[in-house]
Parts: C-alpha cells; structure tokens; sequence
C-alpha cells in the first residue's frame, strides 16, 4: 500500500479534546499552572520560553502541532521517543505530558563516565524535564529493549529510521519489532522521515542520501505486524529535488557556500509522515 502525494490517507488531523484539570507548564516557563484541553496544552508546550529561538524557527518544517495531533497524541498517554538526538520534541513532549502521562527517552548510552549532550540538556533544567520517567538505553540492533511488552501507548521517532537501515536492514526490523512489542494493542508508531524518491534503492538512498523511500518504510511496518493508519503530507516539501544529501539543505548547510543560496530557497527535507497502528486482535 503507498500513499499517493499530496493526500492524507486513513484518517485526518484530530486533537483530543478531553478536559485535564491539574498541573502542567506555562508558556513563560512561570512554574505549574492549571491547564485545559489537549490542544491547549500542546500549543502551550510548543510555545514554551525553554524553546530557544532557532529550534522555534524551525515548526515551519517540521509542523510539531500538526504532527502529534496526527499521531493522536494525548496529554495521559505513556509514550517512548526514540533517538532524541538533541531534544528538539523533548522540549515539546516534556511539558505536554508533564502532569498526566508518561514520557521515556530511549536515547544511545553514554561513553565512559561523561554524560551525553542529552542527558546533560534534562539535568541542565529539572523544572521542564524533572518529570521525564526514565531514560533507557537505545542502540540498534543490539540495544532495542523498550520495556514490558504492551506497556506503551505511543512511540515516536523523528528523522532516525534512515540511520538504522545505514546500518542494516536488520537494524530497521529490530526497531519496529521492538516498538511493536512494547506498544499496547492500538497503539500508535508514529515516523517522520527524509523521503527519497519513490521505489529509489532503499540501501544507497540512505547511505548516500540519508533518505528513505516512503514504499521501502510502509513494507517494513506492514512486516512488522502493523497497521497502516495514515499517511499524511503534513511535513512535505514539494521543492525539494529528493535527490540531495539532506545535509546539505537547511538548516545543516554542509555543502560549499556557493550553494547556500539555493539550499535556503529549498527550505528543509521533504518528509513522509506515516501512523502505524499494532492491531487489536494483537491482544488475542
């Protein structure tokens, strides 16, 4: 099954929109406050003062709200991240779970005795990231153990799964078994991701491009056991070629200076974004 461009497929962009009242972050970073409904709360994290500016430059592309609304995230709902490099969505998923859910970061260990660039940004500011659960240790294929199985009621990744498939396709596999695992039965996997060119060598793609072909990400979730829920053009970029290394557009600008120009007026990656779904009868 592949989703034609442009169009969303099973299911759209629907925001719970339970009342929570309890504790939660203000937008100017002031301490607890009571919030409201789901979005409330998620325009609220997204706006945060503990976002710096350039990661706020940033929602252009990478559309924080209209992604997790996607994924159907809500504010008491157990949810893993994998990979967070440097916490661009933890500062976001951080406070919006902060009273209600659950929020685990499976994130690579650490080297020797030093904290990672991650594990320093949480300890660095306890008011936003004092309630994150727990940090786990990721590194596929051999670290993938997300935790008792059917314990999750989401997880998400953003931007990684190109890297695991770098590495081997059974590092991909691993992955999505592990998060199939993990998740409750109708749970949800959500993934963005630099797309390649559609039915591209999904081997070279991601070598030479760090892309991944949306078709290639689809059949490996469907081998997995999932469901595909939706695919959404929620984070497409029509100008881009798809055929560039994404590091050399915005906002890593790894190629020559000459070049900067055209790489801006790309903007950054095209992206797929795809909600899988474990089944149901997976509880049978």
């Amino acid at each position: 099954m592949i989703a034609k461009r442009g169009k969303a497929v099973g299911g759209c962009m629907l925001v719970a929109a339970l009342a929570f009242a309890g504790v939660g972050f203000a937008a100017e970073n002031s301490g607890p406050i009571a919030q409201g409904d789901a979005a409330t709360m998620l325009q609220e994290a997204v706006a945060g003062a503990w976002r710096s500016p350039a990661n706020k430059a940033r929602d252009q592309y990478r559309h924080p709200i209209q992604t997790l609304e996607f994924f159907g995230i809500k504010p008491d709902m157990t949810v893993l991240e994998l990979a967070p490099g440097g916490g661009w969505y933890t500062e976001i998923l951080a406070p919006f779970l902060y009273a209600h859910g659950h929020l685990i970061e499976a994130t690579p260990p650490s080297r020797g005795n030093e904290p990672s660039h991650f594990e320093q940004k949480l300890k660095a500011d306890p008011k936003v990231y004092g309630h994150i659960a727990k940090t786990i240790p990721f590194w596929p294929p051999d670290h993938v153990e997300l935790g008792p199985d059917g314990s999750a009621d989401m997880v998400l990744t953003f931007r990684n799964t190109h890297d695991w498939l770098n590495q081997s396709p059974r590092s991909l596999d691993a992955v999505f078994k592990a998060a199939y695992k993990v998740l409750k039965p109708g749970g949800v996997l959500g993934i963005t991701d630099h797309r390649a060119k559609p039915f591209a060598d999904a081997a070279q793609s991601s070598k030479e491009l760090h892309r991944i072909p949306e078709d290639y990400m689809i059949e490996a979730g469907l081998r997995a056991g999932f469901r595909l829920a939706g695919v959404s053009e929620i984070n497409a970029n029509p100008k881009d070629p798809e055929d560039v290394n994404v590091h050399r557009l915005p906002p890593d600008l790894a190629g020559p200076e000459s070049e900067h120009a055209k790489m801006k007026a790309i903007g950054e990656s095209d992206r797929m974004t795809l909600k899988f779904v474990k089944p149901a009868a997976a509880a049978e």
